[in-house]
């Protein structure tokens, strides 16, 4: 049983929720976001709370309702207070600038590197190692800033590169010296 499912999505007083042949639109503060939901699900909507209700008692049709419901959460959420990711730069001379909507990067190669946003995604550099990147969509959000930490991903044994900023990276001994 799909116990994420079950969880009633809780919907915020200044967020405006439609849904109509299997269509939803969530309608908040800091923007619009549409999904079509599947057709295995209903979802229904009394008293500022909404559910996920399977059609069918199947194996398949209970991990969409869990799946669906975290979509659904995770869109409520993206309106009301958005999502950030925190993306470090560390290594000698890299750095990071913002010009318009690119982010210019400077990670060791022989030519500067230009990622353009994608359109609903925004971003902030500080201190010329720290990149911030901003949207109402998840996944719009998570896929832009692995987009940029794979332009230079962090290596283990000094530990340069782009990496987020709840990351650890393990590191390897170097080589060790000849014997004499």
């Amino acid at each position: 049983m799909s116990r994420v499912g079950k969880k009633p999505i809780p919907i915020p007083d200044k967020t405006k929720i439609s849904y109509e042949e299997k269509i939803l639109t969530v309608q908040g503060e800091k923007g619009t976001l549409t999904h079509t939901i599947h057709p295995e699900v209903d979802l229904k909507i009394e008293d500022g709370v909404m559910s996920v209700t399977p059609l069918t008692n199947n194996r398949n049709c209970r991990a969409i309702q869990g799946l669906t419901r975290s979509l659904v959460a995770n869109m409520i959420t993206g309106v009301t207070s958005g999502f950030e990711r925190t993306l470090e730069i560390s290594g000698i001379g890299y750095r990071a600038e913002l010009k318009g909507n690119a982010i210019i990067l400077n990670v060791g190669y022989s030519k500067p590197v230009q990622f353009d946003l994608p359109e609903g995604i925004s971003a902030s550099v500080e201190r010329n190692n720290i990149i911030k990147i901003f949207g109402i969509d998840k996944q719009k959000v998570g896929l832009a800033a692995a987009s940029i930490r794979k332009i230079r991903p962090p290596e283990p044994y000094k530990g340069k590169g782009i990496k987020y900023a709840e990351e650890y990276i393990r590191r390897k001994a170097g080589k060790a010296g000849a014997k004499q």
